[in-house]
């Protein structure tokens, strides 16, 4: 009898119950990690295998190569899901579980580090024809008269950004031309500290975008589609609060041309995997900032809308498969919104860490709660805030919204403070409903 496939999930938390369910349905058996702070983890008791492989810290635990490689090979691993956020698009990590003699679920190392860096990638953009903003051409100079004459050619406003950037870490707004020697030098001592490189560069910056991306999947045989978009424009300080699918207000006819030149690049640049491209609309065009080279938080809008797995195929593609579908198969239906529910205070947004006293999860046609919590959880406070994702789909935005409204009020999550609050007024401002947000609204105070 043939020995089932073993994928390690290297990660905790919602991701990791998802990812651990997915391979439950393929006939996989799993290991999980988890750190000292983590022993009662609801994904653990849906693993084959668990290992403990360190204390809290993340860098001594979730972002320890060594501890998680020393774990698949006890474990007799042979297959490795990073999920998102830790090491997952972590190049260094992913060339290690290759040379380690073991299948990483997502692209390969050449291909992470080639869109990692946002300069080497935007300039692989340009070749595959996908629209990018007027900036400099590769890295800012060292010297600032060279860098004074290239901003002001650009014009103003613009934005500095690191290459290895990321969070809005090494990123300055610069609105006029006397500013651009200050933003410049600070942008790279954070890049610096932040990344570990100094590299910078600048675009034109777009006051009032919207942020649309393009999810993508590819296999190793050159087969690449993408699966819709999605409109992830209410943010708080760079970080998406609430995300739907599709975009509403843009031609369908520009979504997918777009979508078709995104599934092109990934042919070009040989991407395996699942994968997202992100880009800022205005004035009706489209301009692309980065692409996340794993799964992304939310993947759920996505699947809801075109009915595919997306971490079942993105499994499937890692094992060798061609894609099981191809982009005349692809058929997005309805609309669907999900809400990223953090243990934060919905104000203040600090974090709120403590004790689950109350978990009553809303339910009921088109409601799917993705959460590794459950009542007398303690959500420590070592690690990224999210402790929910809330996702509804209906036949129509109005549908979808209305799902939502209602499924963030059946929610109770009891003993912490939440965002739930905060997307309840989202979902009742005007500049939501109209499908008008920017990516600036919520900071300038236009949805609470």
């Amino acid at each position: 009898m043939t020995k089932p496939l073993r994928v390690l999930i290297a990660n905790r938390g919602e991701i990791a119950l998802r990812i651990a369910r997915a391979c439950r349905l393929m006939g996989l058996e799993t290991i999980g990690v988890y750190s000292e702070a983590d022993a009662d983890l609801a994904h653990l008791n849906c693993v084959d295998t668990k290992v403990c492989i360190g204390p809290a810290s993340a860098a001594q635990s979730y972002l320890n190569q060594e501890r998680i490689l020393r774990a698949a090979q006890l474990c007799q691993a042979d297959m490795v899901h990073p999920g998102y956020g830790f090491l997952s698009e972590n190049p260094d990590f992913a060339e290690a579980v290759a040379c380690a003699g073991l299948t990483f679920i997502g692209p390969t190392a050449q291909v992470m580090r080639l869109m990692g860096d946002k300069i080497s990638a935007k300039r692989e953009m340009i070749a595959a024809g996908v629209p990018c903003l007027p900036g400099s051409d590769g890295a800012l100079p060292d010297t600032t008269q060279d860098t004074q004459r290239i901003c002001d050619a650009i014009g103003y406003p613009l934005i500095v950004k690191a290459s290895a950037g990321g969070g809005g870490r090494g990123m300055r707004i610069v609105e006029t031309s006397a500013d651009v020697v200050g933003a410049v030098t600070n942008a790279r001592q954070e890049s610096l500290l932040a990344f570990g490189k100094n590299d910078v560069y600048a675009e034109r910056f777009l006051k009032s975008p919207r942020h649309i991306e393009i999810q993508v999947m590819a296999d190793r045989h050159g087969n690449a589609v993408w699966l819709g978009a999605r409109d992830c424009s209410v943010q708080r300080r760079h970080q998406k609060l609430v995300e739907e699918a599709p975009p509403t207000g843009i031609p369908e006819q520009n979504i997918t041309t777009l979508g078709t030149k995104c599934a092109q690049a990934c042919q070009l640049i040989g991407y395996v995997g699942a994968g997202t491209f992100e880009f800022l609309y205005e004035d009706g065009q489209f301009y692309f900032i980065e692409m996340n080279t794993r799964l992304q938080v939310e993947h759920p809008v996505t699947e809801m809308t075109c009915g595919i797995d997306i971490v079942r195929e993105q499994i499937a593609v890692a094992l060798g498969n061609p894609l099981s579908f191809t982009q005349d198969d692809v058929q997005c239906i309805g609309h669907a919104i999900e809400c990223r529910i953090n243990a934060e205070n919905p104000d203040t947004f600090l974090p709120h860490p403590g004790k689950i006293t109350q978990w009553w999860p809303a339910g009921g046609p088109g409601v799917r709660m993705d959460s590794h919590i459950y009542e007398s959880y303690v959500v420590p406070p070592y690690y990224d805030s999210l402790i929910a994702k809330l996702i509804v789909h209906g036949s129509s935005r109005e549908d979808a919204i209305e799902r939502m409204r209602a499924a963030l009020d059946e929610t109770r999550i009891g003993g912490i403070c939440t965002t739930i609050a905060l997307q309840q007024r989202v979902l009742q401002a005007e500049a939501f409903l109209s499908g008008t947000v920017t990516v600036h609204s919520l900071d300038k105070g236009l949805m609470k």
